[in-house]
């Protein structure tokens, strides 16, 4: 479960000697607190008036989902690759691979490779969010048309080589089928670089030119079969509400004591760990996001079953996904996604099967989306990354419980740092995603308490979301750091 057992743990586990060190670029040693699963015993009681953590063998606090690191010089993977000593207090401690101390908590959950530099810190005074944005640069946030134009060619560019050496070089047969799965995946991994410029476009980071932003959005998403305007307004709502329990949109999670929540932990119990984290994979990347499309799957609870390419479905007053004109531009999204859909029919008509289509688009779309649904997944899902009810939730502790991971150069590259800087990006959608770095590292600097970076492997943290993060309980205990949230079931 997500909690860490109280101090009588103590009488099972060897206590060992707290350790001072500097985080990076931090002038002021506090003791971390071990891995983001494995800081047992912590009162919040023990901040010094420097900001220095002691611990404490008698209080006990969740597996703290505040992974801080400080904004000095020294970069993220400099400290990870350090040799650094790490307060063990009731726990025991295991090294990984690269030699970086880890630790395995009390609750059982395991040790989590490389976590290093962690930090609790209270939530009782939030900067707003004029303050949050004063402190990135005014210039992170100008848009430049013709370097927009010129990433845009660059993907769609890269993913048409991809269609066109697939269909010259790969036989379609089924003898080759090996081939023809690496190659959805390969086309699928570049396709998604196409995305997500639609999804800058969308949130007007693209161009000042409105018009041009919204065709080239238009196209590339009507393209990858997403309707353009309908998501639009459902992602705003997303960036306006993130981890709000009630009014978030995608990847809401279900409560325990719910009839979703209590069937997922039921059916987990059931099958088995293993199984059930091989499932609950296959649902969500490969069907997660037409289902969401569709139905509303994981979007708002106040707003039911709703529907991307039919706007009166779902809630109609309040909380209507698509109120007023809106309703306007689902439909004219529609046209976008069924001409795609109507040409793709056309394709398998004209060659005589629609095995061309399948192996040259279908395959492809199915893993872009999968990188959308994982991206999302993985930027506020994890199992002490907190949810907040309506009375409790505001917009930092929303902004700021969104996470950055390491996804590699490539992967930054054609995926245009959409996961790692996604905080930044958060904070305000209307930077383009070639300053976003720029914005990070001012986020960094100026709140390096609040600033969430979680240096897991990107593959590891997605099979401990899909392992762990099933359903989640209010949990209003004196000894949490907050004392009214939402946290996973573990």
């Amino acid at each position: 479960r997500f909690s860490v057992l109280p101090a009588m743990a103590t009488t099972a586990h060897t206590t060992h000697s707290a350790h001072r060190i500097a985080p990076c670029g931090s002038h002021h040693p506090r003791v971390l607190q071990g891995t983001r699963r494995a800081r047992a015993a912590t009162s919040l009681a023990a901040f010094s008036s420097q900001g220095c953590l002691k611990s404490s063998a008698h209080s006990a606090v969740p597996n703290s989902w505040r992974r801080r690191y400080g904004g000095g010089s020294e970069s993220l993977s400099q400290c990870s690759k350090r040799q650094r000593a790490v307060d063990t207090t009731t726990t025991t401690t295991t090294t990984n691979y690269e030699g970086v101390p880890t630790v395995t908590d009390l609750s059982g959950l395991g040790a989590v490779e490389n976590q290093v530099g962690m930090t609790y810190r209270s939530l009782d005074a939030l900067p707003t969010r004029k303050e949050v944005l004063a402190a990135i640069p005014a210039h992170c946030f100008k848009k430049n048309t013709a370097k927009s134009l010129l990433y845009a060619f660059t993907s769609t560019a890269l993913t048409a080589a991809c269609g066109v050496l697939g269909y010259l070089f790969i036989p379609l047969q089924a003898a080759y089928w090996p081939a023809w799965v690496a190659y959805a995946i390969v086309t699928g991994t570049v396709a998604t670089g196409a995305w997500v410029v639609a999804h800058e476009c969308g949130h007007g980071a693209f161009s000042d030119n409105r018009r041009l932003q919204d065709a080239v959005g238009y196209a590339l998403h009507s393209a990858l079969l997403v309707p353009y305007f309908s998501w639009q307004r459902s992602h705003a709502i997303h960036h306006a509400n993130t981890n709000h329990l009630e009014e978030g949109e995608t990847h809401v999670p279900a409560v325990a004591g719910d009839p979703k929540g209590d069937g997922g932990l039921i059916a987990k119990s059931k099958i088995g760990e293993l199984p059930w984290t091989v499932l609950n994979s296959i649902i969500v990347l490969l069907f997660g996001w037409p289902a969401y499309l569709i139905a509303g799957a994981s979007g708002g609870p106040v707003r039911g079953a709703t529907n991307h390419f039919w706007p009166w479905a779902g809630e109609q007053g309040r909380h209507s996904l698509f109120p007023g004109g809106w309703k306007k531009k689902v439909l004219m999204s529609d046209v976008g996604v069924f001409a795609v859909i109507g040409l793709l029919a056309y394709w398998a008509y004209a060659a005589g099967s629609i095995m061309p289509a399948l192996a040259l688009y279908v395959g492809p779309y199915l893993v872009t989306n999968a990188w959308l649904v994982g991206y999302t997944w993985l930027q506020h899902t994890d199992v002490d990354i907190p949810h907040y009810a309506k009375d409790t939730w505001v917009w930092a502790k929303g902004a700021f419980s969104t996470v950055d991971r390491p996804y590699g150069a490539i992967l930054d590259f054609l995926h245009h740092r959409i996961g790692s800087t996604h905080v930044a990006h958060h904070v305000s959608h209307e930077i383009p995603h070639y300053n976003a770095v720029k914005a990070t590292e001012a986020l960094k600097e100026t709140y390096p308490k609040l600033y969430l970076y979680d240096p897991t492997n990107i593959w590891v943290a997605l099979w401990r979301v899909c392992t762990k993060c099933t359903a989640v309980e209010r949990r209003t205990d004196s000894k949490m750091v907050e004392k009214d949230m939402y946290v996973f079931v573990n």
